[in-house]
């Protein structure tokens, strides 16, 4: 199966166990990588017939945006399940960091692997 995959995806949100995070928008930054079978989009050349980044960057920025979660696991859990349930992408690499969040300079997160990769 090939990969897909979308870097540094930065959306603001609120985040955080404490009571000064859960009052403050902060970002967070994805990168995922997804299963997809790009052999028809590539004999097309139709948007159709590919994974479209765009409707999983607008998927994800909509979510996540709105999204209220004390823990980065159960963000990334959350964002797994949409782009598997809801956009039918087999398997999906995520990483989701929330840079700065123990220090000026400090990236903090988790990777977490959904699915079945074919």
């Amino acid at each position: 199966m090939d990969r897909v995959f979308i870097r540094g995806l930065k959306i603001d949100t609120t985040i955080g166990i404490h009571d000064w995070e859960r009052r403050i928008r902060r970002p967070v930054v994805l990168d995922l990588e997804m299963a997809s079978d790009i052999g028809r989009g590539a004999a097309t050349d139709r948007i159709e017939d590919a994974l479209d980044y765009e409707t999983v960057t607008r998927r994800l920025e909509q979510f996540v945006s709105e999204s209220r979660f004390e823990l980065v696991e159960t963000l990334a859990e959350r964002c797994a399940s949409i782009l598997i349930d809801d956009l039918g992408i087999p398997w999906v690499r995520l990483t989701l960091s929330k840079p700065g969040a123990v220090g000026e300079g400090v990236d903090v997160g988790v990777v977490i692997e959904r699915g079945d990769p074919g």
